[in-house]
């Protein structure tokens, strides 16, 4: 075997190498992508619980000022149309809790999908590096093969006889 074989597998053994550090590389890119997903679901979590404190808050202050309202207009408290404004009100503000609380539930269950997705990106960039890496072995195999197998092929003669010289290329016919 020559310098050439020597260089094609020391260039297929590189390749090798680099194969599955970009596959690694490209896996722990895409787990910690994931794991950026994972906490911006907790983010939103954080975030809804939040949202629904100060809706709490907001809520709490405008049935203050509708009771206020409702008093200095001379409306019984829970009587008929203060009744049914309290009602409307305390429907609304439910409604938009649970509109708060759905929207959460989406937006994490997006982000926790784009994790999932993430890491299930790193694990198939892995195994194309492994497949590449196979890849790699089986032409630097057959370069290596091929470069032995007819490296001398058709440079050697043999004699025949009487000082008669063959080439392994030339059929016997030649000779005839």
């Amino acid at each position: 075997m020559g310098w050439q074989a020597a260089v094609v597998g020391a260039l297929g053994a590189v390749q090798y190498q680099q194969q599955g550090a970009i596959g690694k590389y490209n896996q722990a890119v895409q787990n910690r992508n994931a794991e950026v997903a994972e906490q911006e679901a907790a983010q939103i979590e954080k975030q809804t619980e939040f949202d629904i404190a100060q809706f709490d808050k907001q809520y709490q202050k405008l049935e203050g000022e509708t009771k206020v309202n409702l008093a200095k207009s001379g409306v019984v408290q829970g009587s008929g149309t203060a009744y049914r404004i309290a009602m409307a009100n305390a429907r609304e503000a439910e409604l938009q809790k649970n509109i708060i609380e759905y929207n959460s539930k989406v937006a994490v269950n997006k982000k926790m999908e784009e994790a999932n997705f993430a890491r299930i990106s790193g694990q198939l960039a892995r195994q194309q590096a492994k497949l590449a890496q196979i890849s790699t072995i089986a032409s630097t195999g057959t370069s290596l093969l091929t470069m032995s197998n007819f490296s001398s092929f058709g440079t050697k003669s043999y004699t025949q006889g009487a000082g008669s010289s063959k080439s392994l290329f030339t059929s016997d016919l030649a000779y005839k």
